[in-house]
C-alpha cells in the first residue's frame, strides 16, 4: 500500500499525456474536415461507454469515453471508427445533400488533407511548445569542445585532445555538444569522418564509438554510442520568435529522424528489440517525468518535456503504411491515384484486416517487453511486500 501510496502519480500523468495528445491528433483531423466541408458525427476521447458528452451546434458529439487509451473522429459515411466506408451501395444511394457532407464523397486530395491532419498537428503541437520552451527558458547549449578525454575511449584512440573544437560530422556542421551527442548516440558504431579545429588549424579524423549499454530510471537496458568526451561549459541559449522556430524545427526532425534510425535498427537487429516499450512503458515514463522535478513546476516542466517526445513519436507511428492507420489511408489514396479509381470494398476491408493483426501483434510484443523489464517484478513485488 506504501508503494502505491508514493507512485500514485502514475496513472494520472499517463491519462493527463495522452488526452492531451489524443485531443491534438484528432482535433487535426476535425478542424481540416470542417474545412473540406466534411460533417464530423463523432469526436471522442477514449473507447468503450460514453461517459459524459455534448452536441456543438453542427451536430456533432463530443464525447469523453471510459477507455482513455486513445481517441477518433468519426465522419458522416463511416461504417465505424476506423474511417472505413459503409457500403457502397449505401454511399451511392445517399441523396445529394449527404453526399456534399460526406467524408467519402470528397475528393481525393481533400481525403488526403484530412488523414494527414492529425499526425500534422501532433508535429505542429511538438514545434509550438518547443518553441515556448526556448523563447521563456532558453536552449540548452553547450559548445562542441573536447574539455576531457576520457583513458582508453573512442575519443582517445582517434586521436582526439583535450581542448579540441568538433566542427562538423560526416560534413553536418556540429554548433553545440548536444548536437553531437545526438549523432553518437544513435549511430552506435558507425563510423564518424570529424573536422576538429585544434589550436586554430583544422583536420580531420575518422572516430568509431564503442556501443555502450546502460540501465535508465524505468529500468530499460539500451545501447548507445559512446565517444569519451566530456563538455563543462554549460549554458543557454536565448532565442527570438524566428530562431526559437528554427531550432524547434530541428529538434523536431532530429528526434523523428533517431526514431525511424532506432527502427531500423531494430528490425536489422542493431539495436535490440527489447527496447521497444507499450502501454505499461509509457505509463512508467510518464510518471517518472512526472517525479523528476524538485516541486511542482519542474515536475509540469519534465512532464512537458516528456509530451513533447510523444507527441512527435505519435505522429510519426501513424504515418506508417499500415491499415487502420492514417498511414494506411493514405497508402490506399495513393494507389487510388494511379489507378484513378479507389480500391474495391473487399480489398479494404482485407487491408484492414491485415492492419489490426499488425498494430495487435505488436502491441502484444511490447507489452511483453513491458512486462519482462526489472521495475514491473519490483513494483509487484513491493506491492505484496
Amino acid at each position: 500500500m506504501e508503494l502505491l501510496i508514493e507512485n500514485w502519480i502514475y496513472l494520472p500523468a499517463f491519462v493527463a499525456v495522452i488526452t492531451i495528445l489524443v485531443f491534438v491528433h484528432e482535433y487535426g483531423h476535425y478542424k481540416i474536415a470542417r474545412l473540406c466541408g466534411v460533417k464530423v458525427d463523432v469526436f471522442s476521447i477514449g473507447f468503450g461507454k460514453e461517459l459524459f458528452g455534448w452536441y456543438d451546434k453542427n451536430g456533432c458529439r463530443w464525447r469523453i469515453s471510459a477507455i482513455p487509451f486513445g481517441g477518433y473522429v468519426k465522419f458522416f459515411g463511416d461504417a465505424g471508427v476506423a474511417s472505413n466506408a459503409q457500403g457502397d451501395n449505401e454511399l451511392d444511394q445517399m441523396s445529394p445533400e449527404d453526399k456534399a457532407v460526406s467524408f467519402h464523397h470528397k475528393k481525393l486530395w481533400q481525403r488526403a488533407a484530412v488523414v494527414f491532419a492529425g499526425p500534422a498537428a501532433n508535429f505542429i503541437f511538438a514545434i509550438v511548445a518547443l518553441c515556448i520552451l526556448f523563447m521563456t527558458l532558453g536552449q540548452a547549449n553547450t559548445p562542441p569542445v573536447a574539455n576531457e578525454v576520457i583513458p582508453e575511449s573512442a575519443a582517445e584512440e582517434a586521436g582526439i585532445l583535450p581542448g579540441d573544437r568538433i566542427l562538423s560530422i560526416n560534413g553536418d556542421p556540429i554548433s553545440s555538444f548536444e548536437e553531437l551527442r545526438q549523432q553518437v548516440v544513435v549511430g552506435l558504431d558507425e563510423p564518424l569522418n570529424m573536422t576538429i579545429d585544434r589550436n586554430g588549424a583544422e583536420l580531420t579524423l575518422t572516430v568509431i564509438p564503442k556501443v555502450v549499454e546502460f540501465t535508465d530510471g524505468s529500468g530499460n537496458v539500451q545501447k548507445i554510442g559512446q565517444l569519451g568526451i566530456r563538455s563543462t561549459q554549460r549554458e543557454f541559449r536565448e532565442h527570438g520568435l524566428i530562431s526559437a522556430i528554427g531550432a524547434a524545427v530541428d529538434q523536431t526532425w532530429f528526434v523523428t529522424t533517431a526514431t525511424l534510425k532506432g527502427a531500423w535498427q531494430m528490425i536489422t537487429g542493431t539495436r535490440d528489440s527489447s527496447e521497444l516499450s507499450g502501454p505499461l512503458g509509457i505509463i512508467k515514463m510518464s510518471g517518472d517525468a512526472a517525479k523528476q522535478g524538485e516541486n511542482l513546476g519542474g515536475s509540469l516542466l519534465s512532464l512537458f518535456n516528456f509530451m513533447i517526445f510523444v507527441s512527435i513519436s505519435l505522429g510519426l507511428i501513424n504515418l506508417f503504411p499500415i491499415p487502420m492507420l492514417d498511414g494506411g489511408h493514405l497508402l490506399f489514396y495513393g494507389v487510388e491515384a494511379v489507378r484513378g479509381k479507389p480500391l474495391g470494398e473487399k480489398t479494404m476491408e482485407f487491408g484492414f484486416r491485415i492492419g489490426l493483426t499488425l498494430v495487435l501483434m505488436l502491441m502484444v510484443f511490447a507489452t511483453w517487453n513491458d512486462l519482462n523489464k526489472p521495475w514491473i517484478k519490483d513494483f509487484f513485488t513491493g506491492i505484496f511486500s
